[in-house]
Formats: C-alpha cells, structure tokens, sequence
C-alpha cells in the first residue's frame, strides 16, 4: 500500500523565491502584492499538481536562535528582509490561515530545524515527507521517508538524485556545508576551502570524523595546512550547520489534513488584494436555485413582463447575439431585470434542432419597444454600447441609457486593462458568473448561442442582466464617492452613442489598392530575402527565430547581447537587431524584412477580409475602457495604428475612401498636449509662444540651444521636438541622451536648460507628482482620475514609473477629455441640424468625416469652430483641417 504524504513548506525559502520572481506588483492601493501572490500561485500549483493528504508550512521566528549561543556573529553579513516585502508578511499569514493550513515557527529555532523535526515524527508514523524548498542546506535531510521538491523547477530529490547532482549523499551534505562554509550566513569553515575541494574531501574520506580522525592521510599539504589551522572553526562550523530533529512541537496528523478554506475569510482578502484570478478560483458559482428567473415563451408571461416594465424606473438588459461584433451579430434573445435576483428572459432566435416555439420577434418588439424607446425608463447594463448596436441593426434605437457597470468600474480603476463582467462580479459581489464557453464550446467545436439549449441559455441571461444592475448600483456609489460623476455623465456616457454610431457607418476600403501594395510589399520582401541569404551564405526560414538566431550568432558570430526568457536562446527581438543594424547589413535588412512582412500580413492581405458583407465597409470597435489615460482604443481591426510615415504609410491611407460624390474632412489638433501643459503650468514662456502663434518646437530650439540652433537647417528644432515631448513623459537623460544620439550628461543639461527657460513648467511637473503621492492618483482639468500605486512602493523603478505616470496624467488624460468633449458636441449638432455627414474615424488627435459635397463648407466650420472652441483655455486650441479623396489626401 503507498504511503500517505506530508507535504511541509520552507515558507521563507518560497517566499523570497516568490519575492524576486515576480519584482513589480501592488493592489490600487500601492500595497505590494507580489511575493503573496507569487507564493499563493506555487501553494496552488503544489496542491493541484501533487494533491497531498496533508499539508503544513514552515517559518523563520524572529531573533536569536541556538547557533547565536554557538557563535553570536551567526548570519551577521544577512541583509534584513526587503521593505516593501515585510508588511507583506503578516497578510500572507493570515492567508494561509483562511486556507486552513498550519504554520509553524517557535522562538529561538529556524525553520530548518522544524521541517527536520516535523519529518522525524511523519517518519514514526510511517507518513513521507516531502519538503518543499529550493534551500541546498535541506538536502542533508533526505532519507528513505524524506524526499526534497524544488517547484520552481518541478524535480524530487532523493537519495540517488543528490548523488548524481552534487557527488555526495545526503547524510555527507551537512559535511561539505561545514567545510566551505557560507558567507551569507556568516559560517567561517575551513579558509581557502571552496565547494569544489570540500566535495573532493568528503569523497575520498567518506565522512568529517573520518577526515579528521587522521589528517594525515590528506594528500595536498596546502589543503591539510588549512584543515588543520582551520580546524576550530571548522568544529563550530558543523555545530552551525547540523539541523535539529528533536525540537519539541506538537504533532498531530489531523491539523495537517488539507480541507477546505474559510471563503468567508479568504474572499475578503483576496478582494482587498485584488487577486482576481485567484479569486475566480476559490469563489463558489452564484446558486441559480437561489435566483427567481423566468424564460419567457408564452404572451401571458411577456404580458407580466411588461406589467413589471410599467412600473419601473430602471431596468438592466443584455442581449444575447450569436457574434461578438455587434455589427455582425444577430439577436437571439432579451434578458431584463428589475431588481436583485430576479430577471426575464425572452429568446427569439435559437433555432436547434427541437428547439421550443417561441415569440414571434416583431410581436415582442410591438410590445416592448414602447419602454426601449422610453428615455424616462432608465435603462442599466454592462458595455451597453454593444447591446446599443444589436438593437439599432435590429430597427430600435435604445433611450434612457443611464448606467454602464463597465464604463463606472473604469473611472474608479483605469488601470485595471479588463473590466469585463466577470471581473466585476468576483471583485464587488464575490460572485462567479457562468462561462460563456460552457454554453458554447471552445475552439473548433464552439457554435453560437442561436444553437445553444433554451434551458442553459436562459440562466446564463438572466444572471447577466441580473448582476449588470446589482455592479451598476453598487458601482454608482464608488463614482459619487470619488467625485467622479460630472466625468461619467459629461463625457463617457453621451459618448456611448457617438461611438456606437462611427462604429456602425465604419470606413470604406479600395480593396485594389491594398491588393497592389500587397504586390509591392512581396517584391520588395523577396529583394531583401536575396540580400540576407548572400549574407548567410545559405537559404534558410527567416520567419524562424531559432534559425535566424543561428545563422546570425552561430554561423556568422555576430556578438550577442540577449537571450529568450523561455528558451534561453539567443534573442532576434527587435532592440537586438537594431543595435546589430548599425554595424552589421543582414540585421538591417532583417529588420526591414520584419517591418514589410508585418504591414503585408496585418494590414495589406488582412483588411480587406474584415470588409463587411452586408455594408461594404470595415467597422472597428473603439474601447472607452482599455487606455488608463482615458484614450480611446481601436480594436477588430485597430485602425489608431495604421501607418503614417515612411515609404508606406501614405500608401495604405490612400486605401481609406469615401463613397462616390463624398469627401473626406480631416482634423488634427496642433500639439494639443503642449497647449494643455501651456494652459495647466500657466507658464509665461510657453504661454506667450502659443498666443503669438510662433512654431513652440523653434522657439525651445532657440532658448534650450541658443545660438546654436541657426547653425543647422531643421536639426535643432527636431531635437527641440522630442525635448518638448520628453518632458511631459518625464522621460529620463539616459533615455532622452538615446533618442537624441548624444550623452547623458548632455541630454541632462537640455532638461536643466528647459526648466531654466519654462521654470513654472518645472513647478507644476513636480506639484503634480506631489499631489499623486498624497492623494494616491492624478487628475486631469475635468476630474478624471488614474491611480498611482507606484508613488507608494519603495522600489526605485516603480517609483520612477509611477513618477512618469504622475508628470504625463493630467496632460495627456485632460488631451484626451477635450477629444471626447468635441466629439460628443460635433456629433449632437450633426444630428441637431439633421445633417449627412458621418463622423467615421478617432485616431489619437485627429477626427475624420465623410462629408457630402452639399455639406463642405457648414461642415469645415462646424468640426474647425467646435474643436478650437471646446474648452476655454489661456492659450488657443488650433486645429488643422484638409479634404481630400483620400484619407492620404485629406491628412
């Protein structure tokens, strides 16, 4: 019969593993996360992977311990646990007290003599030991009933396994550690006596007794002159080193036997954490018994829907597609909900085999699109900007839209990236939502939601609409708290509409056009091919890292600088091959052979796949929630990161049409951030330059280089560009001394030139990571708010990121605010005077219209007069406007 397994931690050994693995990670709060987060992640693993019968977890206690009476210098050269890894401590502790798992520590030992003691009693009762740990000091306690498991590298040590790595046996570890010593933990051993001559020693001899019974016997007298000057040291070195078997500690089987957690403990603290991966792991699927939802198939049941809806005053929906692009999907089905725990839903569409009838669609919406319409019927859900546009497809436009869970979560936590439902759901009510693809499948064998089963679709429904208006409430709360409410109802509610509007009318494309720079690209890439393989001397897959790596650093010997993380082969990524380009043509032609291969496959052959079949146009989806700045994001496919320069980049513009007797109308902001910093830093330097209307990149050129900067034609003022720009992204000397090709010193007497010039720059840059470090986030003009944890951390480097997000925040989010503000007061005065114009791309500063000829010169005051005109600042807004047959042409 196999032995039942103990499974005992070296806590501190995986807690500084974790530590150092995973170097930057804190909650919104700034309270660093990562060495809890990490050791969580390996306790999972270990327990997923190896599913032991017990389980305990050993520390370190504080203080002295024996070996200090042994030799009171002991671990003296230790440096003290890392700041911000201290107050991290006591949180995993009571962590791992949620989880119910023991933890074990007793004054004056260390946590190697307890896991020694806690396996000598497992081995009485016949239990196998295994001990976790990366610590080569433990190996000395490996027995036939004691195993060692490094996690980090998923190996066992046994007694064989320690032979082969490190040529001794376990029970003649604790003599080589006594003979080499450690410096870390401060244990003298012999002088001069390193790994290698220890291990020799204690081969030959078999044991420290036997080697210090007669010295004579050892052959090299310089070694035997050190072992027996060093032989005082060497005594209280193996005292030092020895573990203790027989600490006195309670054992007890039971208190080791892994249950389960107190979820009423764990689900708080992993929610203060804001561990949401682990969390979906360890929070129970909400009971749908609890629940009163209802599928609606018969008149009378939609009739009592309707009663509830007369009654309302808020109701969350969510529609159920079979596509997730809104601009291809179809509905299926309707859920609402009225209040917590109760929803309806009504499907139209699933047309399985055996299917159930169902209501007609148009009798449905005969009935209800009288409250849809309704916008005294406040209507709640989560990203309502899709549910917008299935309905709108569907002939109904929606009113009332008055709280989006999604849209409130990103204003409370921007930097969050994801605020999808599930998220939100685990994080505020501790809630696990049903799986999409447990309804649909994955991969090659998901279908769509039209095919899924009524019975499983239903509940799935109803929970969202359900959990969408318990997140909106609650979530609603947060924003009045953070006084974020004018931010949500100025700027990102009303623009829900203008984007789902742009989204639908999407872009045209000249197919052929694309088709031929496709053509273009392909002779261009097979030129290039041919001057790598006369490089290479040979033919080889240049769309392979390991083989280009290998004619590059094997073959050819170029000097290597990097290697993979996952590998650990030598790196071909793009900082790599531009610092061989400088000296070395086949990287420089690699390096154009990747930038043309990319434009081919991304956009040349790509875009014209994504033209809709029904409209004849591309149709982007623009994210209100991605960009912790507040920027829009463009996404399937993302049109902000078509090319603009170089050889290509006009090229590809000229694929983004009008439809016949259109025109395209461009308007880009003129350095719009640095108007923004003009206004908010009230500097009288930049001020001035922007109410004279002088180029401001000329004028830092003259006052950062002085006389210098009429010396050559265009150079100046493009290094005056980027100092311009560095400043409000706080970038380092170091870094700008590299975009400028000149020293750091240099690049810092620029910076100190700069602030010497625009000194209330310098003043509202450094009160504005004041105000992040004591508020705990940055704000733009309009009160829009973004975290900054980092200004909390002690680690430098978070520090410093955190420093850059402090100094660019309210610049670039109150930049991005404006954009939004005139898109939506563009947009309304458009559909105020009933125009035709179609407001059809966002990218960064610049908005485009398709305009017809009609409408040319009303349009080019309207878009110029609100754009300009949209906020009052000290210095003007300028915008500049072009026309064109072509977004090429209008740019």
């Amino acid at each position: 019969m196999k032995k039942k397994r103990i499974f005992l931690i070296d806590g501190n050994s995986l807690l500084y593993r974790s530590y150092y693995a995973i170097r930057h990670l804190s909650n919104s709060k700034g309270f660093a996360t990562n060495a809890i987060y990490g050791f969580l992640s390996m306790l999972k693993k270990l327990i997923d992977k190896e599913k032991p019968h017990y389980l305990g977890i050993v520390f370190d206690s504080k203080g002295p311990t024996i070996r200090h009476d042994i030799f009171p210098d002991y671990k003296a050269n230790r440096k003290p646990m890392p700041e911000d890894l201290v107050p991290q401590l006591p949180v995993l502790k009571e962590l791992l007290s949620a989880f119910k798992i023991p933890i074990y520590q007793k004054t004056g030992y260390e946590g190697d003599d307890l896991l020694g003691s806690l396996a000598q009693q497992a081995q009485q009762k016949n239990i196998q030991t295994i001990i976790v740990s990366n610590d080569k000091d433990l190996l000395q306690l490996i027995d036939k009933s004691t195993l060692l498991y490094d996690i980090t590298k998923d190996a066992f040590f046994d007694d064989q396994k320690v032979e082969e790595a490190f040529g001794v046996r376990p029970a003649q570890i604790a003599d080589v550690l006594a003979l080499k010593g450690d410096p870390v933990d401060n244990i003298p051993g012999v002088a001069g006596i390193g790994e290698k001559t220890a291990l020799n020693l204690v081969r030959e001899f078999g044991s420290l007794d036997n080697l210090l019974s007669d010295l004579t016997k050892v052959k090299n007298p310089k070694v035997r002159e050190k072992l027996e000057q060093g032989r005082e040291a060497l005594e209280m070195s193996r005292r030092l080193v020895a573990l203790e078997h027989t600490v006195d500690m309670k054992f007890e089987l039971e208190d080791f036997l892994l249950c389960e957690p107190d979820y009423q403990k764990l689900i708080p603290l992993l929610q203060e954490l804001e561990f949401t991966s682990l969390l979906s792991e360890y929070t129970q699927k909400s009971d749908q018994k609890h629940q009163d939802y209802t599928t609606i198939l018969k008149e009378a049941q939609l009739e009592e829907l309707i009663s509830q809806l007369r009654k309302s005053r808020m109701v969350a929906l969510d529609t159920e597609t079979d596509s997730p692009h809104p601009t291809r999907a179809r509905l299926v089905g309707l859920s609402f909900s009225l209040q917590p725990g109760q929803a309806y839903y009504l499907p139209l569409r699933h047309d399985y085999l055996g299917a159930p009838l169902q209501l007609a669609k148009n009798t449905v919406f005969k009935k209800i699109q009288k409250f849809l319409l309704d916008p005294k019927l406040k209507k709640v859900g989560q990203n309502l900007k899709y549910d917008y546009i299935v309905l709108k497809r569907e002939g109904i436009e929606l009113k009332g839209i008055e709280l989006d869970s999604m849209l409130l979560s990103y204003l409370c936590e921007p930097n969050w990236g994801k605020h999808n439902l599930n998220r939100l759901a685990l994080t505020y009510l501790q809630v696990q939502t049903i799986p999409y693809s447990e309804l649909v499948g994955k991969g090659k064998n998901q279908t769509t939601m039209n095919k899924v089963d009524i019975s499983q679709a239903a509940p799935y429904a109803c929970q969202d609409a359900d959990l969408a208006l318990r997140l909106s409430r609650m979530l609603w709360e947060k924003v009045e708290e953070k006084n974020l409410e004018d931010v949500y109802r100025s700027l990102e509610l009303p623009l829900v509409t203008v984007l789902a509007d742009m989204e639908m009318w999407g872009v045209k494309i000249n197919s052929q056009v694309l088709s031929d720079i496709s053509s273009e690209l392909n002779e261009h890439m097979d030129r290039l091919k041919g001057q790598i393989y006369q490089h290479s001397g040979e033919e080889f897959n240049l769309n392979s890292p390991q083989q280009l790596a290998h004619i590059l650093f094997e073959k050819l010997k170029l000097p290597s600088s990097k290697k993979t993380q996952k590998t650990r082969g030598f790196s071909t990524s793009l900082s790599v091959l531009q610092d061989l380009a400088r000296n070395y043509p086949i990287a420089q032609f690699t390096l154009e052979y990747r930038q043309l291969a990319k434009l081919k496959s991304t956009y040349a052959d790509a875009l014209p796949l994504l033209i809709h079949p029904e409209t004849g146009r591309i149709h982007t989806s623009y994210n209100q929630t991605v960009a912790a700045t507040g920027r829009l994001s463009s996404s399937d496919p993302n049109l902000q990161n078509i090319p603009i320069r170089g050889e290509w980049g006009p090229r590809f513009r000229q694929a983004f049409v009008p439809e016949s007797g259109n025109l395209f109308l461009s308007a880009d902001y003129s350095q719009i951030e640095l108007r923004v910093l003009a206004h908010m830093s009230e500097d009288p330097g930049l001020i001035d330059t922007f109410l004279r209307d002088r180029d401001i990149h000329q004028e830092t050129a003259s006052r950062v280089f002085g006389d210098e900067a009429s010396l050559f034609d265009d150079e100046p003022r493009r290094r005056a560009k980027i100092i311009n720009f560095s400043i409000i992204y706080g970038t380092s000397a170091f870094s700008l001394a590299r975009e400028l090709g000149t020293t750091t010193t240099e690049a810092q007497s620029f910076i100190d030139r700069y602030f010497e010039k625009y000194p209330q720059v310098y003043t509202f840059l450094e009160q504005s990571v004041r105000d992040a470090e004591e508020k705990g986030y940055s704000e733009t003009l309009f009160g829009r708010q973004r975290q900054v944890p980092e200004l909390k951390q002690k680690n430098k480097i978070a520090w410093q990121a955190g420093r850059r997000i402090a100094l660019n925040t309210p610049i670039q989010g109150t930049a991005a605010d404006l954009m939004k503000i005139a898109m939506i007061n563009i947009w309304q005065e458009i559909k105020k005077q009933n125009l035709q114009t179609k407001m059809i791309l966002q990218v960064h500063d610049e908005l485009v219209f398709e305009v017809p000829k009609s409408e040319h010169e009303l349009m080019e005051k309207l878009v110029q007069g609100q754009m300009e005109n949209v906020f009052p600042l000290k210095v003007p807004l300028k915008v500049h406007v072009g026309w064109g047959i072509n977004w090429d042409e209008a740019k």
